[in-house]
């Protein structure tokens, strides 16, 4: 077990090793530093807090239902919010595509009612990380929800608190830390997504290209950029599993 755990190992680790032996740390500075990388990197955490704070939005009272209510097909409605974790991105976004789209289930009224079109837009990159994030901001929280203790809420009830400010002032400085994970972490999940990303929004640079979409073009232009801005995302999602890794584990 300890050799087969051992190859395991070596198999997560080798790739990483190539990227930090191939990166080039003598002009690291300078490639991260072009123009075209700066421009997707803003796009890139604009969409990202963008989908954020919309799965925020959208993911609290999603994981409260999940969490406290009981009612038949709550277990389908689970299955179906964590179906963007398996999903292939690129299929995610075909599916954005026939919602969202000029002439999807929603977009066709969206132009035309109000004349938005999100497909190939910057907006459209955000409605696509968020389809891919969301899931994780629900699953940490949902698990944070279920591990409160009910007898305070029942403490607030008793004491003439009425349901929206037992909400506020003790459910919800209870799950904070959770609260706080499941936006780190979808954040980052959002900042890495790639193919629900291009296949929805496009790869057009200064609008709907993120660091991630860059790299891919960048590998065959300037595979030294491409390396060197792979190693920050790597960068960056090592350290949140690292940080969030027993309250992610503990949400599942």
């Amino acid at each position: 077990m300890l050799l087969l755990a051992a190859f395991a190992v070596l198999f997560l680790v080798l790739p990483l090793a190539g990227l930090v032996v191939r990166a080039p740390w003598g002009s690291l500075w300078y490639e991260l530093s072009a123009a075209d990388v700066r421009e997707a990197l803003r796009l890139s955490l604009l969409c990202s807090v963008s989908a954020t704070a919309l799965s925020v939005v959208l993911g609290l009272p999603l994981a409260w239902v999940q969490a406290r209510l009981v009612f038949r097909g709550r277990a389908l409605l689970r299955g179906l919010t964590l179906l963007p974790i398996v999903l292939p991105p690129v299929v995610g976004g075909v599916a954005l595509l026939t919602a969202f789209g000029r002439r999807g289930l929603l977009g066709q009224w969206l132009d035309a009612a109000f004349g938005v079109r999100l497909p190939f837009t910057t907006a459209g990159a955000a409605l696509a990380e968020t389809f891919v994030a969301l899931p994780f901001f629900v699953l940490t929280v949902e698990g944070g929800l279920r591990s409160v203790d009910r007898r305070l809420e029942d403490a607030a009830r008793t004491l003439g608190a009425g349901p929206l400010r037992v909400f506020w002032s003790v459910t919800l400085p209870v799950v904070r830390p959770s609260l706080l994970a499941g936006a780190v972490l979808c954040w980052a999940r959002a900042l890495g997504e790639f193919g629900a990303t291009i296949t929805f929004a496009g790869n057009f640079p200064g609008r709907t290209q993120t660091l991630p979409l860059a790299v891919y073009l960048l590998l065959e232009s300037r595979p030294e950029a491409g390396i060197a801005v792979s190693l920050v995302l790597v960068a960056i999602s090592l350290a949140v599993l690292v940080v969030l890794r027993d309250r992610w584990l503990r949400a599942w």
